[in-house]
């Protein structure tokens, strides 16, 4: 019997110590970003993090144990804990860092950011700067050495390069832009959601290898992938968001969706322009990961935006002059302009990390757009001299017309592209070294069709083109010729180019003395073949070298030093190949240049809080430069690689907390940029904006902290005005006016997430409501973006007359967080 006794307690026994418990949740860090791949451990099992930061682990119930979570640059944290059977306990960790590795696998974001002089902008603050067009570009534009005059567009240019010269990324996917825009009122919503953006980096010119081949820019943002179900709405008068994101119950599977609409007719129904607009917008957008296990992770990335822009004007009257002597034009229009841009847009990543040494990716999109851009416009126009008598009935009024006429504008452009991208990325850690090494395949396929025209008369008489072979002394003697248009486009292109390239590169730390030493150098390659319709194929090669280092030497001031650049290569991409004929030119080569920046980086501390000091001197020296126009935001190449050019200038940056709990900055810019066709002098490249201010400042009321202040200001230096069709632009170096601009934003918090709210009060069930008040364009600047020429046939003058961009406009916002 005794037997049998102890052959129960034993099985009892066993059955008590046998059960389990389990502990689960997420490893953040001190960003509250999760940390993948961190070790959970304990006496007997352990497990890691998945992509996500999640975690679980199965521990023996009924006994005291201790907890380990670690990771390479983190302090370890140890927890002793003890579970019941079949009790799921919840445990959230922070890591906070304790030591600095090179590298993009395990340099910690911030630290990273600094030894490669990228700007890291938060997500928060993108969402919460008001501008026109709010967003990251928005936010962009505040930076120094970024530069753009319309605040209607998302475009950019910086350090003298043109808007197609910057790279964009999203989770590592190059993101495309519509063809055929140009003006900031059709452009439409940025392809960047920010209500999915978790982190954004920019780069002003040194970037590394691993990104693509253009000359100026790289932003490279990151969507984020959720941890728990959440979403947002806002409704303005200029339209709404909402956003939705949540995770599977096993935490393998975690999707966020979002929705934007806009209707920019608040601010072009504001212009000098009396017209009929439409313009409005709107896109889907969803991120959704999936992981299948600790080492392998799929995503897709997915887009679809549909924009329509029909434009009716009627009557305009544009004053300009001088004091003494002001003139103004009056024009009477008919006809209407409708157009439409449709882009889809999807991409596959699958992501492989079988060990903490090395992670492979394997990424596949496409980008198809159809684009229209439809107009017949006849505007018939009077120039004069306007009425200054105060004591007049018609003060302001054209009284006395010098010069009249009439232009009549036609387009039927249609534009079908097809974007399949194939690439391979991957890294492997050794020690202190880092290799990267990668290899895309890039079919382009754009079906062009190019029909425009325009006719000018003035005082009666058909104003043509002013070639030789048109050679005409109108209206003073007759030309009986046959009537020519002013200017007419017509081309039908069918064009496919076919892209290889490939990068390698490697990173190190080290040390030189006392002081830290980082180093960084790589080389990007490519191919690519033309061909289509009536066009010789042609195939051509680039070589690309970079290389940056950084030092920080062990002074009482915390300062870093960097140095980088190397030869940067653009190859043409369609828009590049097609001259202003509208004929495609396949021997276009890619245009050069040298790129050197130097910078340094000061953090310190001013009033007991953080400040940091970023300056960066940089100089650019461009050969085989394809010459282009800019009208509006549009870009017209001559497809000749004819020119050369230069840039030079001093960025600034001075970034804290002014007001304490919050961030500010102040920037300055400096740019010169020139170039010169053939053997000629130098002169102003269309982007050679001379001087920036810029500041973004946000404050809060001391004794209403939840009444909060954001502020953007931007100032820049006048851009060279262009110059009329058919003429030559060195006869043609005058600036516009300096352009002004301060948007603000009133907000009130009504619920903020660390509230304590009764489960009775209705705010409780939102994480944040804020409902706003913005002034945008506060001091009601008429800032002009380009210039339109208006002929003078009595006096053969031409005038240049200021296109003006949006005045004073006042928005209600409403933001709620759940």
């Amino acid at each position: 019997m005794k037997y049998l006794y102890l052959f129960l307690f034993v099985v009892c026994t066993t059955a008590v110590f046998s059960q389990t418990g389990n502990v689960q949740g997420i490893i953040f860090d001190e960003d509250q970003n999760p940390v993948p791949f961190a070790n959970i451990s304990s006496s007997s099992s352990g497990t890691v993090s998945n992509l996500n930061g999640f975690y679980r682990l199965s521990l023996p119930a009924n006994q005291s144990l201790e907890l380990k979570i670690s990771h390479v640059g983190y302090k370890p944290i140890t927890v002793k804990l003890s579970l019941k059977p079949n009790q799921i306990e919840e445990i959230n960790f922070v890591l906070k860092t304790t030591i600095e590795q090179m590298g993009e696998v395990f340099l910690q974001n911030e630290k990273r950011t600094r030894v490669e002089g990228v700007t890291t902008l938060s997500p928060e603050t993108v969402r919460k700067i008001p501008g026109a067009n709010a967003g990251v570009e928005n936010l962009l534009k505040t930076l120094p050495g970024v530069n753009s005059n319309n605040e209607l567009s998302t475009q950019y240019s910086v350090r003298g390069g043109n808007y197609d010269e910057n790279l964009v990324y999203v989770n590592d996917i190059e993101i495309y832009r519509p063809f055929l825009i140009r003006s900031g009122q059709q452009e439409g919503l940025s392809f960047v959601n920010t209500d999915l953006v978790r982190n954004v980096e920019f780069s002003a010119g040194g970037f590394k290898a691993r990104y693509g081949d253009k000359m100026s820019s790289v932003l490279d943002i990151e969507y984020r992938r959720p941890v728990s179900f959440g979403g947002s709405f806002e409704a303005s008068f200029l339209g709404g968001s909402a956003s939705v994101e949540g995770v599977s119950e096993d935490k393998k599977l975690s999707a966020i969706l979002g929705m934007r609409y806009r209707d920019n007719s608040l601010f072009v129904n504001s212009k000098d322009i009396e017209a009929n607009f439409k313009p409005r917008f709107a896109d889907v957008q969803t991120f959704l990961t999936y992981q299948f296990n600790s080492k392998f992770e799929l995503s897709f990335l997915g887009n679809i935006a549909i924009n329509s822009y029909n434009y009716e004007p009627i009557t305009r009257q544009t004053n300009f002059g001088t004091i003494t002597e002001p003139k103004a034009l009056l024009v009477f229009y008919e006809g209407e302009e409708e157009d439409k841009y449709e882009t889809y847009f999807g991409a596959f990543k699958a992501t492989y990390k079988p060990n903490d040494r090395y992670v492979g990716k394997l990424i596949a999109s496409a980008y198809h757009t159809k684009e229209q851009e439809y107009f017949d416009i006849l505007a018939n126009y009077r120039l004069g001299n306007v009425s200054t008598d105060f004591g007049d009935g018609n003060l302001g009024e054209v009284e006395f017309t010098e010069g009249a006429g009439s232009q009549f504008t036609h387009a039927r452009n249609n534009l079908d592209a097809l974007i399949v991208n194939l690439q391979h990325l991957a890294s492997y850690q050794i020690d202190e070294h880092l290799l990267e090494f990668g290899a895309k395949f890039t079919h382009e396929d754009i079906r062009d069709r190019l029909k425009e025209y325009e006719v000018i008369d003035s005082a009666g008489f058909s104003i043509r083109p002013p070639l030789p072979d048109f050679a005409n002394d109108q209206p003073y003697n007759p030309f009986d010729a046959p009537l020519e248009v002013f200017q007419s486009i017509r081309a039908r292109n069918s064009t496919k180019i076919d892209r290889i390239s490939a990068f390698l590169q490697w990173s190190y730390r080290t040390r030189l003395g006392d002081s830290k030493l980082w180093m960084n150098a790589g080389l990007r390659t490519q191919s690519w073949r033309v061909s289509g319709k009536n066009i010789n194929s042609t195939t051509q090669h680039i070589w690309s070298p970079r290389a940056q280092i950084s030092l920080k030497p062990n002074w009482d001031k915390d300062m870093l030093f960097r140095l980088s650049g190397g030869f940067y290569h653009q190859p043409p991409f369609y828009r590049a190949l097609r001259d202003s004929t509208g004929t495609v030119i396949p021997t276009v080569e890619a245009q050069k240049s040298f790129h050197v920046v130097a910078g340094n980086d000061y953090s310190f501390k001013m009033w007991d809080r953080p400040f940091k000091l970023i300056t960066e001197a940089y100089y650019k020296k461009l050969e085989d430069v394809n010459p282009y126009t800019i009208e509006n935001v549009r870009i017209r190449y001559r497809a000749r690689n004819d020119a050369e050019a230069y840039a030079y200038g001093l960025d600034m940056r001075l970034n804290g907390e002014f007001v304490p709990g919050t961030e500010s900055w102040f920037s300055f810019g400096f740019l010169k940029t020139q170039e010169r066709l053939g053997q000629r002098e130098y002169i102003a490249r269309p982007t050679d904006q001379r001087l920036k201010f810029a500041a973004l400042f946000q404050d809060y009321v001391p004794r209403m902290p939840k009444l909060k202040l954001y502020l953007n200001l931007v100032y820049n230096t006048g851009l060279p005005g262009g110059s009329p069709q058919f003429e030559d632009p060195y006869d043609f170096q005058t600036r516009l006016p300096d352009y002004q601009r301060v948007d603000v934003g009133f907000f009130y918090a009504l619920k903020e997430p660390n509230d304590n709210l009764s489960k009775n009060d209705w705010l409780s069930i939102f994480e944040s409501v804020e409902l706003g008040f913005e002034v945008f364009n506060m001091f009601d600047r008429l800032n002009s973006i380009t210039n339109t020429f208006v002929r003078d046939a009595s006096t053969r003058n031409q005038f240049a007359i200021p296109n003006f961009l949006s005045p004073r406009v006042l928005n209600l916002k409403l933001s709620v967080r759940f």
